[in-house]
């Protein structure tokens, strides 16, 4: 099949192909910002959620691969009690106020036996599930009631948030989530119960006696390798870890360079040994190590990485978002797009790169289609 890739932005959702040359041609929902996009290999549906600022998060579905869209509903926060974000640094908590979708940041499909399972990840910290292509949706309320989430708070945003939704191709019933800043879930039984699994991750931004807390860790990412589903990767706030054991125990990876900060991470389709990074200077200036974009890439495990620079631009300033690297399926084409809108795609495991284009507007999701 001839690979393509959805392209989310900060102005409209575009649609690349590679016998096109990866050219960039006239987006859906021109103007619009685009915060997440699916491409459901079930049943070849692709799903747009948009992110509108005063007018509120949408989900579209298209089933003519872009050709047209449908708007479905959202998830809602309708009828939940009140909620508080924990008070900052010296200061007392906000007045609580009523739950109100944010943004969807993050949607995934369900296992093949599943049809029309969807599960989608929101601010403010909410997992919702659907069994009907997106037409309704259900919050699941054994993670949001679970009392630890009175720990959770917001990272880059105000509210904390559900950004990486993993099911496990074993079994659909297993799925494990990413919270920022909230640490890792796992339910075993399709969301019936919970169990953090964020322990060996250390939030340095925390006093001492705090920094092992699975409940307020920061992972930016977590990501599944499909052919060993118990290897998962982060991309954490405060450096890279992996875990063999589908997320009870993770392993802070010390070798990452040129800094074990950033926000994206990929794994490899076959080989749970080697991941991709996009580097950056954390914290107050969030730009390129030394004004260089690179790929930071481990083929062992961790043990060792190698800077991948062929073909990426020095001097650059270009953020990769924590959605904005992903891999094919056969682990050899890779794609990575920045805050600048510059699209970079690899055919050879990231070894190089070629600029597919300079000026898309602000990227902030890749996904290949299927």
């Amino acid at each position: 099949m001839t690979p393509s890739l959805w392209v989310a932005t900060r102005k409209g959702l575009f649609h690349l192909r590679a016998d096109d040359g990866w050219r960039a041609g006239t987006p859906s929902f021109l103007g619009d910002p685009v915060s997440m996009v699916l491409d459901d290999e079930r049943d070849g549906a692709v799903y747009a959620a948009l992110h509108l600022g005063h007018f509120g998060s949408k989900l579209h579905r298209s089933d003519d691969r872009g050709g047209t869209w449908k708007e479905i509903a959202v998830p809602s926060y309708a009828g939940l009690p009140d909620i508080s974000r924990p008070a900052g640094p010296g200061g007392a908590p906000p007045p609580p106020e009523p739950p109100a979708l944010k943004m969807i940041w993050s949607v995934e499909a369900g296992g093949t036996s599943q049809p029309g399972r969807l599960w989608a990840g929101t601010l403010p910290g909410g997992l919702f599930r659907s069994d009907d292509r997106g037409e309704t949706w259900t919050i699941v309320r054994s993670l949001w009631d679970q009392p630890a989430r009175a720990k959770w708070f917001g990272g880059g945003y105000d509210w904390p948030g559900v950004h990486s939704v993993l099911v496990d191709p074993r079994d659909p019933r297993h799925v494990v989530v990413g919270v920022s800043c909230g640490g890792a879930w796992a339910t075993e039984d399709d969301g019936a119960t919970w169990q953090v699994r964020a322990t060996g991750m250390k939030a340095d931004y925390m006093p001492p006696e705090l920094q092992g807390d699975p409940d307020i860790q920061d992972p930016h990412l977590v990501v599944r390798c499909p052919a060993a589903p118990d290897a998962l990767w982060t991309q954490h706030h405060c450096g890279v870890f992996r875990s063999r054991d589908n997320g009870r125990q993770w392993e802070a990876v010390t070798a990452a360079r040129p800094s074990g900060f950033g926000f994206a991470v990929a794994v490899h389709p076959h080989d749970p040994d080697t991941a991709w990074f996009a580097p950056a200077v954390k914290d107050e200036r969030r730009v390129p190590v030394d004004d260089k974009v690179v790929v930071s890439r481990t083929r062992d495990g961790g043990t060792t990485f190698e800077v991948l620079d062929r073909g990426l631009p020095a001097p650059a300033f270009d953020l990769v978002y924590r959605h904005g690297l992903v891999v094919d399926g056969t682990g050899r084409v890779l794609a990575m797009g920045s805050t600048t809108g510059t699209l970079w795609i690899s055919t050879d495991g990231g070894d190089s790169w070629a600029t597919a284009s300079a000026n898309l507007p602000p990227i902030y999701a890749l996904r290949f289609g299927h």
